[in-house]
C-alpha cells in the first residue's frame, strides 16, 4: 500500500490482525483468484480468501483497462479479505485520469435506524477523480459516524469513545473502548451510522448508504452478507468472506481529461476559499488532509505508541526477524 497517506488506523496497525488471521487459517498469504465470468466492460472474481490488498488491486487495474476500452469498467468481488484503504483502489483511478469509485462489505457492526443489532459493517463509499491541484479530489469515508479502526486506535491509546458513536444492547451510549471492541464481536453493542441513532439528524441516510454498499458488495456477485461476514460459526473463526466492487470511468470518453481536471481543480479550489466558521483557520476538501499527512509521514516516519510496537515485536520474534527496528512515539 506503499505506506500511503499516513492513515493511522488502516496501517501498521492492521499488521497483527492480518498475521492473526493467516495463521489461524482463515486468510491465506497466497492469493488464488477465480474468474468467475468475464464481459467486456464487466467481471465477477472469487478472491478465495486471499489478500484482499493484492484482489483490490489487480481488481481496480482490470477495471481501468476495460474503462479505457469501452468507457466504463468494473469488477465485483466475492470470498475477499479486508482491502485495508478504499482510497488507494480509487486513487489508482484518478492517477490514470479516470474517476474511480470502490465500495466493500466488512464485519457486522452498524445498528439500522431504531435497531441496537450490529448488521451491517462500517461498509465505506470511496470516489476519486483527478484534479489540476496537487492531489487529487478524494472522498473515503465508512457509513458509520466512526470506523472500527479509529476505535482500535483509542483503545491502543487507552481513550475513551465520544458520546453517541456507539450504543449498547439497551440503546444506551457506549463508550469504553476495550469493552466495544469485544461486545461488537459478541453483538452486543453496535456502532451508529451517518447521522447518529434517529432519524433527526439523518441516521437513516447513513443506515441507507451503508445498505447500498452492501448490495453492490454481495448482490452482483453472489456474495455473503450482513450476519454471514461474522468470522464465527458453530463456535469457530471461519473465513470473513467479503465482497468489493470497483468502477472506472474513463474520462477522454465525455470530455477532454485536462477541461476535467480544471473544472475538478476549479469547484476545490471554490470550495476552500467558503467563509469560515470563527476560530476556525481554513476550509479543506477530501484528500487534502490525506495527502498532507502522507508529505509528514514521509519526512517525520510512521507514529508508533508502545502498545502497537509491542504487537510488531511479537510478530518479529514468532518469525524470527529483527526488523524494523523503530523509536516508539505517541499516537496523534
Amino acid at each position: 500500500m506503499r505506506g500511503w497517506h499516513g492513515i493511522e488506523s488502516h496501517g501498521i496497525g492492521r499488521l497483527k490482525m492480518y498475521f492473526d488471521r493467516i495463521r489461524a487459517g482463515i486468510q491465506f498469504a497466497h492469493t488464488d483468484i477465480e474468474v468467475v465470468s468475464d464481459s467486456d466492460a464487466t467481471a465477477v472474481w472469487d478472491g478465495r480468501h486471499g489478500m484482499g490488498h493484492v484482489i483490490g488491486h489487480r481488481a481496480m487495474h482490470v477495471a481501468i483497462d476495460k474503462a479505457r476500452r469501452f468507457g466504463l469498467g468494473s469488477v465485483a468481488v466475492r470470498n475477499s479479505t479486508h482491502y485495508g484503504i478504499a482510497g488507494y483502489y480509487a486513487k489508482l483511478a484518478a492517477e490514470n485520469d479516470m474517476v474511480g469509485m470502490t465500495f466493500t462489505n466488512a464485519r457486522p457492526s452498524i445498528a439500522p435506524t431504531f435497531a441496537v443489532s450490529p448488521m451491517l459493517g462500517t461498509n465505506p463509499i470511496c470516489l476519486g477523480a483527478p484534479s489540476d491541484m496537487d492531489f487529487p479530489f478524494l472522498f473515503d469515508a465508512a457509513t458509520s459516524i466512526a470506523q472500527r479502526g479509529r476505535i482500535e486506535m483509542k483503545n491502543r491509546a487507552h481513550e475513551d469513545m465520544p458520546a453517541g458513536w456507539a450504543i449498547d444492547s439497551e440503546g444506551n451510549p457506549a463508550t469504553d473502548t476495550a469493552r466495544l471492541l469485544n461486545d461488537l464481536v459478541a453483538a452486543k453493542a453496535a456502532l451508529l451510522p451517518l447521522g447518529g441513532a434517529s432519524e433527526l439528524l439523518g441516521g437513516h441516510k447513513g443506515y441507507g448508504l451503508a445498505t447500498m454498499v452492501e448490495i453492490l458488495s454481495a448482490a452482483l456477485q453472489n456474495g455473503s452478507y450482513l450476519h454471514d461476514l461474522h468470522g464465527w460459526k458453530d463456535g469457530k473463526q471461519v473465513p470473513y468472506c467479503l465482497g468489493h466492487f470497483f468502477l472506472a470511468i474513463d474520462i477522454a470518453h465525455f470530455i477532454d481529461p485536462a477541461i476535467f481536471r480544471r473544472i475538478t481543480g476549479d469547484i476545490m479550489r471554490q470550495l476552500r476559499q467558503a467563509d469560515r466558521v470563527p476560530g476556525e483557520e481554513r476550509v479543506y476538501v477530501a484528500g487534502e488532509k490525506e495527502w498532507l499527512s502522507e508529505q509528514r509521514v514521509r519526512s517525520e516516519g510512521v507514529p508508533v505508541n508502545e502498545e502497537l510496537a509491542a504487537n510488531i515485536q511479537t510478530m518479529q520474534r514468532e518469525l524470527g526477524i529483527d526488523y524494523p527496528r523503530f523509536e516508539t512515539k505517541t499516537e496523534a
